[in-house]
């Protein structure tokens, strides 16, 4: 993209915790170290079940006396009950803050002078009411914003920032290969490693416990992650989300989402072993392309 814009992300909402312990609470719970999020940093996490499971990921960001967590806003209620379950003597307070609140995804070759940022992963600050930051997985994202719902647009075109097309948006993500939630990560199946959080700057690993860290961990240090999710290039009609990929007379993985002839894949490793032998969903062809950032 030559051009910096920004589209309001209407499926994320806002999920407010507030309390004096906010951040304790969060800390036993979350795939990442919560005392980490500062007014100059945001910070990319997950929670998962007790099983290790994927069940949520968010970017929480710090705004006053509240952590911010921006999530599938379909899925926030659920995300709320979930947390509200560990509660227990915690002092703190869950709030619904999408009708507030909104958040503004930033792309394009400019963003860096519009935001006034770094390019470090998880940068940020305040912008008016509202916080902007550099997306915490990856830099070359682009940057974010939560402001208040009333005057975000306003605020994006005060820093020289027009409305772009949703589908911008969702191409880059998809060549990054950066997964959306559980769009690409089905609930109580998803692993973290396999849909590459550690790379992804999600997973802290001096930070002690935290719920499903014992799959979590063994995963990484058994060396047992044998699929990764990844984008594709599709040659032929676009597969639904779920469409098993064949690699000759085997089954190597599953389509998730796709835009346009590009898509991301859940695929097995030592496919990619074996690239003279294509790999096809429905009647499509689909072309793995690995990410500069993924290690495999």
């Amino acid at each position: 993209m030559t051009a910096s814009g920004y589209v309001i992300l209407e499926d994320r909402g806002i999920l407010a915790i507030e309390g004096p312990d906010r951040a304790s609470f969060l800390q036993g719970l979350v795939s990442n170290d919560v005392f980490k999020v500062a007014p100059g940093r945001a910070v990319y996490a997950a929670l998962l079940s007790p099983q290790g499971k994927f069940q949520f990921d968010f970017v929480m960001a710090a705004s006053g006396e509240a952590l911010l967590l921006d999530c599938e806003r379909a899925r926030l209620a659920d995300l709320a009950r979930r947390l509200s379950l560990f509660k227990l003597r915690a002092n703190v307070t869950l709030a619904d803050r999408s009708e507030a609140l909104a958040v503004a995804a930033i792309v394009g070759a400019d963003v860096l002078r519009a935001l006034d940022l770094a390019l470090v992963a998880g940068a940020a600050r305040a912008l008016g009411e509202g916080i902007v930051l550099i997306d915490p997985r990856l830099a070359d994202m682009g940057g974010r914003a939560i402001l208040p719902r009333d005057g975000a647009e306003s605020l994006m075109r005060q820093a020289g920032l027009e409305p772009v097309d949703r589908a911008a948006y969702e191409r880059l993500r998809l060549s990054l290969g950066l997964p959306d939630g559980s769009r690409d990560m089905p609930v109580d199946k998803a692993i973290l490693l396999e849909n590459g959080f550690d790379e992804l700057n999600g997973v802290d690993w001096d930070k002690g416990c935290f719920m499903g860290q014992e799959l979590t961990a063994r995963t990484r240090y058994r060396g047992l992650v044998k699929k990764r999710l990844m984008p594709v290039r599709i040659d032929g009609e676009t597969p639904p989300p779920g469409t098993e990929i064949r690699q000759g007379d085997r089954a190597v993985g599953e389509t998730r989402s796709a835009q346009e002839g590009l898509g991301l894949a859940l695929i097995r490793l030592d496919a990619l072993d074996r690239p003279d032998v294509p790999m096809t969903a429905g009647d499509a062809t689909l072309t793995p392309v690995k990410p500069a950032w993924a290690r495999l």
